[in-house]
């Protein structure tokens, strides 16, 4: 990837939700939400406190997150649609 977020943003890819339901219903794709699920894609050098120091992120490349609804700016890199957020919107890391 050609792009590398500053400070504190990451770059994360959705993670498609799933065509059918657990009782074999197909959903159709108007029926679809966005889902709240990614891969963390890359991540920044970190955001810098009141002395200067910059403090690390807590996510790195790979990691699966679950961010709010409306976190985030979707943009399009390299044919591929990602959201760059910051690490603040991110509310966990779903554990494998």
């Amino acid at each position: 990837m050609a792009f590398r977020p500053l400070h504190d943003r990451v770059v994360v890819r959705r993670i498609e939700a799933e065509e059918k339901t657990k009782g074999g219903i197909i959903i159709p794709d108007t029926a679809k939400e966005k889902p709240q699920e990614g891969e963390i894609v890359a991540v920044g050098s970190g955001a810098r406190d009141e002395t200067g120091k910059v403090n690390p992120l807590d996510v790195k490349v790979g990691d699966r997150v679950l961010f709010g609804k409306w976190s985030g700016t979707e943009v399009r890199i390299d044919g591929q649609d990602l959201l760059i957020m910051k690490e603040s919107d991110i509310m966990g890391v779903v554990q494998a």
